[in-house]
């Protein structure tokens, strides 16, 4: 049976293409254009999966141009689709969408990017969220200060990966804090880890930080006060599928990985679900995948954080697959082709077959405390049997992996945010109760274990 045509964009962020290609390639005929360098692992996979390959990483590609290019690939290999799963390349092919005519997330996408606008739009539809002003100077800031509940969250509005994240104490800090959210979304830029169709995304917005508890949900202090809920929007209509749990995030907010599934009882998923679908309907999306992340309130309350117009990075993805059987991508790559994504009637609550998560490596422990040394990173000499429990899987995932073996740990940096990874483990687990318990070893035995990995090596 002759698979219809994609245009699949790749650039930095988002589910690793080792992850995506088999899936999107199960249901058409994938022809890459390459706007980013892949890993090896994405070479790989781009081997086995891709009918052709646009490579456009030497051409710089932005605005407008990036948006034409990809209009003009995906007419010359007639897509009748075009994806990507990057947030970085979402506007642009968004934008190509349109003018092709295909199926995508719609005039409204921006509003899923520009924090500024997400919170905006949610405050006018009665949507909660924490008090916010829009920073573009050192005295924006210190309005922003005498307005809002201190101390303040300073971030990129554009951003992505807690980069750029700072913390406000005191007025008195307020011009060091702006020059250093300033220079971490420079390193972003830098790292090809920022937006690539508006020209000046150097937006800055300043949050209350919200005073949030998980007490009135569950007392597992295991898990974070935050959370998120997968699923994907076709034609307009919002498909919830599955809640994602968190671990506890390092001082601001610096991500360590994620749990699933979701470990509260049904009807308070089923609250966690219609908070989702009053603030993902608010965007006016028309087929994506969304990522909707929302903090946990005393008195059973929820506060929006955000919802991307694109699943959620790492290996979220296959993590759903793993533990509920549902392929977010290949729904994807279906409704992008204009057909039936085979979505579940309502959002899962059950425990599942399995279950799965990832685990940042971040040179600091579970509670936070950044490690006394900076061994160096040996991936293939790590003992990795002795982070888990017998009956878990544990790997170091490639297409994930930033830092070249024989490199030593960098000290942990909180504006760096998700550039202070070295790489990700992915686990899977028999249950909930294992999966926890082998996410907290990783945490507080990977300093120990990447020591005696790189003391054998230099033996």
């Amino acid at each position: 049976m002759t698979r219809p045509p994609i245009l699949l964009v790749y650039a930095r962020g988002g589910p690793p293409l080792s992850d995506v290609l088999p899936r999107v390639a199960a249901h058409a005929e994938v022809h890459l254009l390459a706007i980013s360098a892949p890993t090896a692992g994405g070479g790989a996979a781009i081997a086995a999966h891709c009918a052709s390959v646009l490579d456009a990483t030497g051409d710089g590609l932005a605005g407008e141009a990036l948006a034409g290019r990809i209009v003009e690939a995906a007419r010359s290999v007639r897509a009748q689709g075009v994806l990507t799963f990057s947030e970085f390349a979402l506007i642009a092919t968004t934008v190509a969408a349109d003018r092709l005519g295909l199926p995508g997330p719609g005039g409204e996408v921006i509003k899923a990017r520009s924090k500024r606008l997400m919170r905006r739009t949610w405050a006018e539809a009665g949507v909660p969220v924490p008090g916010f002003h829009p920073v573009d100077s050192v005295e924006d800031l210190r309005l922003a200060w005498t307005l809002l509940a201190s101390p303040v969250l300073l971030k990129t509005a554009w951003g992505a990966g807690s980069i750029g994240q700072v913390v406000v104490e005191r007025p008195e800090d307020i011009p060091a804090a702006y020059a250093r959210a300033r220079a971490a979304a420079e390193k972003a830029r830098q790292a090809n880890m920022a937006e690539l169709y508006v020209a000046e995304p150097g937006e800055l917005i300043a949050e209350e930080i919200i005073v949030s508890s998980r007490s009135s949900w569950h007392d597992d202090a295991r898990y974070a006060d935050y959370l998120s809920v997968e699923g994907l929007v076709v034609e307009g209509t919002y498909h919830p599928v599955c809640i994602t749990e968190r671990l506890p995030t390092l001082r601001p907010f610096v991500e360590r990985g994620n749990l699933a599934p979701s470990v509260l009882p049904e009807p308070l998923q089923r609250e966690i679900e219609r908070a989702s679908v009053q603030a993902v309907n608010a965007l006016g999306l028309g087929t994506c995948g969304t990522h909707t992340e929302m903090k946990l309130l005393p008195g059973r309350r929820v506060c929006l954080l955000e919802t991307a117009a694109r699943f959620g990075g790492h290996l979220l993805t296959r993590q759903v697959e793993a533990i509920h059987g549902v392929d977010l991508v290949g729904a994807l790559t279906m409704a992008s082709l204009g057909k039936n994504p085979g979505l579940p009637r309502q959002m899962i609550t059950g425990p599942g077959r399995r279950a799965a998560g990832s685990v940042n490596m971040i040179a600091a422990d579970s509670l936070g405390v950044p490690w006394r040394s900076t061994p160096t990173f040996e991936p293939t000499h790590l003992d990795l049997r002795s982070l888990v429990s017998p009956r878990s899987h544990i790997e170091i995932v490639p297409d994930l992996t930033s830092l070249p073996p024989g490199t030593p740990m960098a000290s942990f940096d909180p504006p760096r945010g998700s550039l202070n990874l070295a790489g990700v483990f992915y686990i899977e687990s028999p249950d909930s109760r294992t999966l926890a318990h082998d996410a907290y070893t990783i945490l507080n035995q990977l300093e120990t274990a990447m020591t005696a990995a790189s003391t054998s090596t230099s033996a």
